[in-house]
């Protein structure tokens, strides 16, 4: 099962990837920090000083501008993360990302898929911020 969150940002696609991949600048809306520039075939160290979080991720495909695949997770529990970058008229770009990978007997599965599209959203939130108006402060806002 999969989750998917959509989102427009009024910036070229390339610019909503290279938030994504440049170590430089992924601390400004997502984690504190990205261990090395997101390339497929890496598994990327992603820190999240905040939370005294650490997650690793296998990227297992990336296009240029377009798309960003990895997993995430613990074996037994990986998910799929899919992010696509659509880019529309006048340089506004569709970002979608899909998490797949949710069991759909899980007891908790309401509640695992509700969490993790708020963390999407906010994370897309801090991501729109941070590229239209270079706001950088939202990051840590988030409160579980």
């Amino acid at each position: 099962m999969n989750n998917v969150t959509k989102f427009q940002i009024s910036k070229p696609r390339s610019e909503v990837f290279e938030a994504f991949v440049d170590p430089e600048k992924i601390g400004n809306f997502w984690f504190s920090s990205s261990s090395e520039r997101w390339e497929q075939g890496r598994n990327i160290t992603l820190t999240y000083d905040l939370y005294h979080a650490e997650v690793n991720i296998d990227v297992v495909e990336m296009v240029k501008d377009e798309k960003i695949v990895f997993k995430w997770g613990p074996r037994e529990e990986e998910h799929t993360v899919t992010i696509r970058l659509t880019e529309s008229d006048h340089h506004l770009t569709i970002i979608e990302v899909d998490e797949d990978g949710f069991i759909e007997s899980d007891a908790e599965l309401i509640s695992k898929l509700l969490d993790n599209k708020e963390g999407w959203v906010y994370m897309l939130t801090c991501l729109k911020a941070y590229l239209e108006s270079g706001v950088t402060s939202l990051r840590g806002g988030l409160l579980k």
